[in-house]
Parts: C-alpha cells; structure tokens; sequence
C-alpha cells in the first residue's frame, strides 16, 4: 500500500490531508496561510507540516507517492502558476518548488478545478464520466470532468464559467474587470446584489427591509418563510442560474451537475428553482443532466489534490 497527501491551499488555511492509494482519508489537519512577504513562507511551512507529520508518525519516505496541491489561481500541466493575487504570488512552478522542499513528486492544479476531481471521485459525482461541478460562495467557481478527465484548458484557465456573460447590459464592474458575469447574480455576494436593486425598485413590504446587514441566508429563509419578495429575488436568482448551466451543459453534456459552496446549503430548494429555468434554456439534447449537491464539503479539495497525484504517480 502506498500513501499521499493532498493539500487545499486556501487564503486563510492550508488544508492537508493524508491518504492510501484506495482513497480513504486516514488524518487531516489545518496550518495558517501566511501571506506576507508575497506568500514566501507558504510552501516552506506546508514542507515543514508535512514533514512533522512523517517523522511524528513514524512513516517511511518510502510509503510516500506524492503530494497533490490545489492553488486559488490558473495553473498549467506542467505546474506553473500564473498569478495568485490572494497569495501574494506571481508566476513560478509550484511543483518543481514544492518538490524540491518536500522530496516527493508534486502535482498542482486550480482549487476549483482539483475539488471538481473530489467530488467526481468521492462525491457527487461518483460513477458518472461527464460532470460539471460548480461553486456558488463568495465567487462562483467551477471544474468539468469530461470522459473521465479533469479540464484543465491550454492556459490553466479552463472551467472558468464564473465569468461567462450573462448580461451585456450591465454597468457594475466584475472583480475580473469584465461586466454583466455569472458572478454578480449568482455567488453568494451576487444574490445579495440582485436582492438590493429588486429592493430598491419595489415598495413592497418584505422583512427583508428590516435586516440591516442582508446575508444570502436570510433571503433563503425568507422564502421559506413565504416572504414574496424573498420569493421574487430568488425566481430572479434561479432564472440566472438555469441560463449560466443550460449554456455550460450545451456545450459540456454532462451525467450530472454538481452543485457546492455556501449556497449549496439552501439544499433541495436551489435545485428545485433552478432545474425549470435549466430545462427552459438548455439544448434538448444536453436536458437529460442529472442536479446533485455536493457531498465531500471542504474535504473536497484535499480529496481532489490526492487524486491528481495518485493519477500521476500511483502505479
């Protein structure tokens, strides 16, 4: 039996997990991301995690197959990351470092692409050989299996569908610099934004108007409460929604569509809004996609780093 470690760089804490080669997660743990200096101490404290955990648990470097790694920026097969803003990070190749700190061979891959691979192994994508996973949290993020393989794009880039364009006519900047992206109507910031115009354009009463600080949360539980506003907003929300993966599931054709992040918590009520506008929009041949919510959490990205490695490295 040979083990490995996959690691979700995120910009708080660094996850990190240890696997055998069928998968199961045997210890995990968390180290703070330090990104002063430009993100200098990063690798050389996950090196030093890593290394503690080894020496502490008495396991040869022998047992060791290799590390997974999940980065929160584009990143190319050969393990060159092109900018990680969050991170303090230009462009360098984050597997040739990684490996030389640690000793043990290092595959990368964007974070959203490697917990799309999580969940097509573990989760809720299990069986399945087309999937479109997609994150709906602060941003909205994505990864697309396809015959069995992860899309990575010629550029690192690949999946990034929280930037399609939904409405050309919108005037408020995407934090990509762009205008009118999946992004500002459908992360968990975006539904917020969407509430407060459709606030600001009807007098209607809403409890909503009584929540200074308005969270996605609290416009989920207003509809489920029956609060018609509440209602309206989130119609608004799964319209935009059912269009974004209609268009990614005409092009894709996927088994199934994965859904995760923050907003994936409203449960059966997201999927439930969002499969009639997907049916309205979608390419009858690609309507037969099957909507499931995430199942491995934020285990999902440690789970897909490990299964970058063991593709590369297992025997």
């Amino acid at each position: 039996m040979k083990y490995g470690f996959g690691i979700d760089l995120g910009g708080t804490t660094v996850k990190i997990a240890y696997f055998d080669e069928t998968g199961n997660m045997l210890s995990k743990w968390e180290i703070p991301t330090v990104t002063e200096d430009g993100g200098s101490r990063i690798l050389p404290d996950i090196a030093a995690s890593i290394r503690q955990f080894l020496d502490g648990s008495g396991i040869p470097d022998t047992a060791v197959l290799g590390l997974g790694i999940g980065v929160p920026g584009a990143v190319n097969a050969k393990g060159v990351v092109n900018r990680c803003v969050n991170l303090g990070w230009g462009v360098f190749n984050i597997a040739q470092e990684l490996q030389q700190l640690t000793g043990f061979p290092v595959k990368a891959g964007n974070d959203a692409n490697v917990a799309a691979l999580g969940e097509y192994w573990k989760g809720g994508g299990q069986g399945c050989s087309n999937m479109v996973f997609v994150t709906l949290g602060t941003g909205v993020g994505g990864g697309i299996i396809v015959e069995g393989q992860l899309l990575h794009g010629a550029h690192g880039s690949g999946a990034e569908i929280g930037h399609l364009v939904l409405n050309r006519d919108e005037t408020a900047r995407c934090n990509c610099g762009k205008r009118g992206c999946v992004e500002q109507y459908c992360s968990a910031t975006g539904i917020v934004r969407v509430a407060k115009l459709h606030l600001e354009s009807t007098g209607t009463p809403s409890v909503l108007r009584q929540i200074p600080e308005l969270s996605c949360k609290d416009i989920f539980d207003g509809a489920k409460a029956g609060d018609q506003e509440a209602l309206a907003i989130l119609d608004q929300v799964y319209a935009y929604m059912g269009e974004f993966l209609a268009n990614v599931c005409s092009v894709v054709d996927p088994e199934v569509v994965v859904i995760g992040g923050g907003v994936s918590k409203a449960g059966d009520m997201l999927l439930t809004g969002i499969v009639p506008y997907f049916k309205k929009y979608v390419f009858h041949a690609a309507s037969g996609a099957a909507f499931a919510l995430a199942s491995l959490g934020n285990d999902a990205g440690a789970y897909g780093a490990f299964k970058l490695a063991l593709d590369a490295f297992g025997a």
